[in-house]
């Protein structure tokens, strides 16, 4: 259950140490540790209360850790809102997804970050360059290889599938460090599933490291190459996928199985 060299001699493109957050009475992380490593696809794993949620949510920007640090690229960054973390690069994916249904898919890609048109019609009269955005959100959809015939489809139009798609493909449109995945397949039936699977590994292969958060283990061994487990607000454990038994890492996360030590990162 060791991690690889390859990885430990590389610096986290995203990273944290010792991270804190309490809410009142109840400690949500607990001095809890974290890095995704360069073009790796990094499951997230861990029972109900184990601090998934608090964690992901400190490292997208949603809320703010009462202690510890987040790094990036090996350089600690503060964020305050789900902005900050957006304009550093780090773009997430929640399991409810933020999609406009009577949208056009085009229109979907660029939701809050729509283009304007060259000159005064842009900057004064705050004009959308529609076009360009339909140009763009073909290449974005193409590069990923998602097959849908028009880009002036409403989403509603989509299945679960493909909406989940849209929602991958934007995030990897304009993220540049890391883009984070809450669920992607939870709603899916097994076709549309492997669908967003394969979806996953293209914006690996296309050089942004993914963070997957799942409940799936099939999916999770399927795709990941590493896995945190978590457990009671902290890192129990980073594993290889290659190098442990699905039973094992079900064990370490519920806690019927201590991890070895040369399995944490």
């Amino acid at each position: 259950m060791s991690t690889s060299s390859s990885t430990s001699t590389k610096t986290p493109v995203l990273q944290a140490r010792g991270l804190v957050k309490r809410y009142g009475q109840v400690t949500a992380l607990d001095g809890c540790d974290f890095e995704v490593m360069p073009g790796e696809i990094l499951a997230v794993i861990g029972d109900n209360g184990a601090g998934k949620s608090s964690l992901i949510k400190a490292l997208s920007g949603a809320t703010v850790p009462d202690e510890g640090e987040i790094l990036l690229d090996g350089v600690p960054v503060k964020f305050r809102s789900p902005l900050d973390a957006r304009e550093k690069g780090i773009e997430t994916v929640y399991q409810e997804l933020a999609v406009a249904p009577a949208m056009t898919i085009a229109e979907n890609l660029f939701l809050g970050r729509e283009r304007r048109l060259p000159g005064w019609r842009g900057s004064l009269l705050k004009m959308i360059d529609k076009r360009r955005m339909l140009d763009e959100a073909t290449s974005h959809m193409k590069d990923l290889q998602i097959g849908i015939r028009s880009m002036r489809q409403a989403v509603e139009t989509l299945s679960g599938g493909q909406r989940q798609g849209v929602a991958v493909a934007r995030s990897a449109a304009f993220a540049r460090h890391v883009v984070i995945l809450d669920e992607p397949t939870a709603a899916l039936g097994v076709k549309e599933g492997n669908m967003v699977l394969e979806l996953i590994r293209r914006v690996r292969d296309r050089g942004l490291p993914v963070i997957l958060i799942s409940h799936n283990m099939p999916h999770v061994f399927e795709i990941a190459d590493r896995i945190h487990i978590q457990r009671l607000g902290r890192r129990a454990a980073v594993v290889n996928t290659k190098d442990i038994h699905m039973s094992d890492a079900v064990a370490i996360m519920t806690g019927a199985k201590q991890a070895d030590v040369r399995a944490i990162a």
